[in-house]
């Protein structure tokens, strides 16, 4: 069975249990022929849909020899008209994990109150029958620093509100912190770690901030609006990273040894990307980006698998970085 057939199905099955539990509550005392009659289904569907009601939702389903047909042992007995299929409960036991991608945000909080919300809706007792429960799925999530939530929170409304930021920032390779006066453009989040872009008034330029890096922030009473010349994907590139490098694209042509085929070819690396499967069983990857510093890091990371054909700027790094490298573990 198709997925699309799968989950129109699933719809049917459930806009049926609801009108099923509608006609017993109302006292109707459906009869499984009337059933059948009304829904255009088999009496081994409708047999299997109140032995669904009983099993998944402990309905006090009897029948009545008499009358010939069903009703409720407990007349309060109410099915919330909230019914997950198997495919739904999945779907949630897979997004919690995903929480811990955002335990450095205020975000998780906010999440999990969404989540406990949603439960609040659902029947009091819900099963399902399947080995994909979130203990059987394991999320590995980057290392991420932790960020201040009046820092998260501040950023944000800035950004909302077009006010100017007073805050004190240490850079990576800093152990100090300097005091910058920042316009807050846009929020960027790559891969767990949260930064923002803006305008910052002590160098008058765009620079590129990671927010668990903030403190001391405030707004300073002031307000700005984003110049209409300002364009995002001058400074980023969505599909490679987020540093701040307003010069334009540059075209890179790599060439990924036999073994990292298929690693290379059924992945998308980049929106625009070229790839081409050699005779030799070798790929070529060709994509044009802005992030020189990404690119580098990314490439270096495969070592000898990857020879750099173009930018002629790139060979040189990686040739110099190995024989420095060389140099510190070399005899």
């Amino acid at each position: 069975m198709d997925e699309k057939k799968h989950k129109r199905e699933d719809k049917f099955k459930t806009h049926r249990l609801l009108q099923i539990d509608k006609k017993i509550r109302m006292g109707d005392f459906p009869s499984v022929e009337s059933l059948v009659a009304e829904y255009g289904v088999s009496r081994r569907t409708i047999l299997r849909d109140v032995e669904f009601l009983r099993d998944r939702y402990n309905a006090p389903v009897e029948y009545d020899k008499i009358k010939k047909g069903y009703f409720y042992s407990d007349p309060t007995f109410l099915i919330q008209n909230v019914l997950l299929t198997e495919g739904d409960l999945f779907t949630v036991s897979t997004v919690l994990p995903l929480l811990e991608q955002y335990k450095n945000t205020p975000l998780e909080g906010s999440f999990r109150n969404i989540m406990s919300k949603i439960v609040d809706f659902l029947p009091e007792q819900v099963s399902v029958d399947t080995s994909f429960l979130n203990k059987d799925i394991l999320f590995i999530s980057d290392p991420l620093p932790k960020i201040k939530e009046k820092v998260f929170n501040a950023i944000f409304r800035a950004v909302k509100i077009r006010t100017v930021l007073s805050f004190g920032y240490k850079s990576a390779g800093s152990p100090d912190f300097k005091q910058k006066i920042f316009d807050p453009y846009h929020v960027i989040c790559q891969k767990g770690n949260w930064y923002v872009i803006g305008f910052d008034h002590n160098s008058s330029d765009i620079r590129i901030y990671a927010l668990s890096r903030i403190k001391d922030i405030a707004e300073t009473g002031a307000h700005f609006e984003i110049p209409a010349d300002f364009s995002l994907s001058k400074h980023i590139d969505p599909s490679f990273g987020i540093w701040n490098n307003p010069e334009p694209p540059e075209e890179y042509e790599l060439l990924f040894a036999p073994s990292l085929a298929n690693y290379i070819t059924e992945r998308e690396w980049h929106k625009a990307q070229q790839v081409r499967t050699n005779e030799d069983g070798s790929v070529t990857l060709i994509f044009k980006t802005n992030q020189k510093q990404q690119a580098r890091s990314w490439v270096m990371g495969f070592g000898t698998a990857v020879r750099v054909v173009r930018p002629e700027w790139l060979r040189e790094a990686i040739a110099e970085e190995a024989a420095r490298v060389l140099e510190m573990y070399g005899k």
